[in-house]
């Protein structure tokens, strides 16, 4: 595979940056790579394809933008920071065509600010497949979760996070990693491949660690055979941040804490504690990182009985 980026070295990434009278913002993140090795991976991981329609967040100067330009039918990219929208239009510019920008926080991101975005293509793409990004590490963990929520058309995050981030994400049950934020993004999809990333891919390095981690979307089923409801994946992701609200407590204790502290509704559920394990089967003496995703799916059941 010939190179993907002209953009991926520090010279050429410095260069870009000093032409537009810009440098690297520390307080966006902004950590350009410079690898195009790291690219190819990070292409082959996501397996773009030209059938796929990508939605990138944090493109800064087009680096893997570029890169998945050359292998998708069509990226729309998110970016915050108003000075490089100009940069983009210059770098992107032969993909013209094929590439939309919305200059907004991926935190604001809507439905309608992405079909905005593609209908504005030939011919019109209304909703992306895929997530595939160097994300801004203060963001990482929030966007992904968010996007696997509430955009239903994407199929796979393949992203750049911070080490410990991707530790986080693909932890299993009984590790000192696994935590309420596992189990919540566990509802929504699972891991499928990951690399590590050094700091010297990128300009200027970060203090950091990193990894590129691809999450493929996994629907769940009830005992039925019918897809969970939203209600019972929010009542599920309730209770992973209950049992999880003091790891040194038995579930009993620290669900009691997490719903006593919530008001009346939390008193009443509190209460009734004792009544929704057993209804679950859940042992209530063993703690939240014991737990498996199909015991935190009986318990969200049982907190959705109770009408909470």
């Amino acid at each position: 595979m010939g190179k993907l980026s002209p953009l991926a070295s520090a010279s050429a990434t410095r260069a870009v940056l000093e032409a537009h009278g810009l440098t690297a913002k520390y307080s966006l993140g902004q950590n350009f790579l410079v690898n195009d090795a790291i690219l190819q991976k990070i292409v082959a991981l996501a397996e773009v394809a030209p059938v796929d329609t990508v939605l990138e967040v944090g493109p800064g100067i087009g680096t893997l933008t570029m890169a998945l330009l050359q292998h998708a039918g069509r990226v729309v990219s998110v970016e915050r920071d108003p000075d490089l929208p100009a940069v983009l239009a210059e770098t992107l510019a032969p993909w013209a065509d094929r590439f939309a920008l919305v200059q907004k926080d991926a935190l604001d991101l809507t439905v309608d600010d992405l079909r905005d975005a593609l209908g504005r293509l030939d011919p019109p793409e209304t909703a992306p497949g895929k997530l595939v990004a160097n994300l801004p590490y203060a963001v990482a963990a929030t966007v992904v979760l968010d996007y696997f929520e509430r955009f239903p058309s994407l199929g796979s995050a393949t992203v750049m996070v911070q080490k410990e981030v991707a530790d986080r994400m693909a932890a299993v049950p009984g590790t000192k990693n696994y935590g309420a934020y596992t189990v919540k993004l566990r509802l929504y999809a699972e891991p499928a491949g990951r690399f590590g990333v050094g700091p010297g891919n990128f300009f200027p390095p970060p203090r950091v660690e990193s990894a590129v981690l691809r999450l493929d979307r996994r629907p769940l089923h009830g005992e039925d055979g019918a897809p969970l409801a939203a209600s019972t994946l929010k009542a599920a992701a309730t209770m992973a941040d209950a049992a999880f609200a003091n790891r040194r407590k038995t579930l009993s204790n620290s669900c009691k804490t997490y719903f006593a502290s919530r008001g009346v509704q939390g008193a009443r559920i509190a209460a009734a504690l004792p009544q929704l394990l057993e209804q679950a089967a859940v042992d209530p003496k063993i703690r939240g990182e014991a737990l498996a995703l199909e015991d935190f799916i009986r318990l969200g059941t049982a907190l959705e009985a109770l009408g909470a």
